[in-house]
C-alpha cells in the first residue's frame, strides 16, 4: 500500500511537469540555469499553509523556508542561512512572514502543553505570551486568544527579522529591501497584511510604538522602543 502511494506521488510529478511543459516547453530548462526570485517567504511548516500555491507562483518565483510556527530566531543557523542566501545572493527584494490562524504550535504554547522535544522551540512563543499577557488576557475567549497570538507571533517574527544584522546591513547599504507580515486563514483560503511594511530602521520603531500602544504595553516594555 505505501509503494503504491508513493508511485502514485511520482505519476503526479510526471503529469505536472507534462503540464508545465505543454504551456512553455523551455520552462525547465530556463529554470535550471538560475532562479531570480523576488521574494523570501518565511511561514509555518503546516501542511495546509502551501506557500507557493497561495500566491499562485511557479517554481523559481520564491525563495522559501518554513519551520513549525514560522519563528525567526537569532540562534537559527538554519533559518539565518536562508536569510543571508536570499539577501546577499539573491538580491530579494521582499521578505513575507506569515503564519496562519489556527497553528498548532501556537495553540500548544497558549495551552501550556508538554510535546517534548519541541517544548524548546517553542519557548520563544512562551516569550510573547508573557510580552503581551495583559492584551492576550483581555481577549473574550480561547479561539480570540489563539487568533491574537498568531498575530502577535507574525509581528514578534518581523521585528526579528528586521533586527538581524543582514537586514540592517542592506538597509545600511540603501538596498531596496522590505519586510511585510502577513497571515493566512485555513478556514477561507485568504491572506491578510497585518499592516507591517517595514523598510527602513524608523519604521520598525515605529511599527514598534503602534504595537506598544494597541496591546497596552509601556515604552520600556517593548523591545527597541524609546519613551
Amino acid at each position: 500500500m505505501t509503494s503504491r502511494r508513493l508511485d502514485e506521488l511520482l505519476d503526479r510529478n510526471r503529469t505536472w511537469a507534462a503540464n508545465i511543459k505543454s504551456q512553455d516547453p523551455a520552462f525547465f530548462s530556463k529554470l535550471s540555469s538560475q532562479q531570480t526570485p523576488r521574494y523570501l517567504w518565511i511561514g509555518c511548516a503546516d501542511s495546509r499553509v502551501p506557500c507557493t500555491q497561495l500566491v499562485d507562483l511557479l517554481p523559481g518565483d520564491m525563495f522559501v523556508h518554513r519551520n513549525v510556527a514560522n519563528l525567526v530566531i537569532h540562534t537559527d543557523f538554519n533559518c539565518l542561512s536562508v536569510l543571508q542566501y536570499a539577501i546577499d545572493v539573491l538580491q530579494v527584494e521582499h521578505i513575507i512572514v506569515c503564519g496562519h490562524y489556527g497553528c498548532g504550535g501556537i495553540q500548544a504554547a497558549l495551552r501550556n502543553q508538554s510535546f517534548g522535544l519541541i517544548d524548546n522551540w517553542l519557548r520563544h512563543i512562551h516569550d510573547t505570551i508573557s510580552r503581551y499577557d495583559g492584551y492576550l488576557s483581555a481577549q473574550p475567549d480561547e479561539l480570540h486568544r489563539l487568533s491574537a497570538l498568531c498575530e502577535l507571533n507574525v509581528l514578534e517574527q518581523v521585528f526579528n527579522v528586521c533586527e538581524n544584522a543582514l537586514v540592517k546591513k542592506a538597509w545600511a547599504d540603501g538596498r531596496n529591501l522590505t519586510v511585510h507580515g502577513w497571515i493566512y486563514g485555513v478556514e477561507d483560503g485568504l491572506l491578510r497584511d497585518l499592516e507591517v511594511t517595514l523598510a527602513t530602521p524608523e519604521e520598525l520603531r515605529d511599527a514598534r510604538r503602534r504595537l506598544a500602544e494597541k496591546t497596552g504595553l509601556s515604552a520600556l516594555d517593548c523591545r527597541g522602543v524609546s519613551p
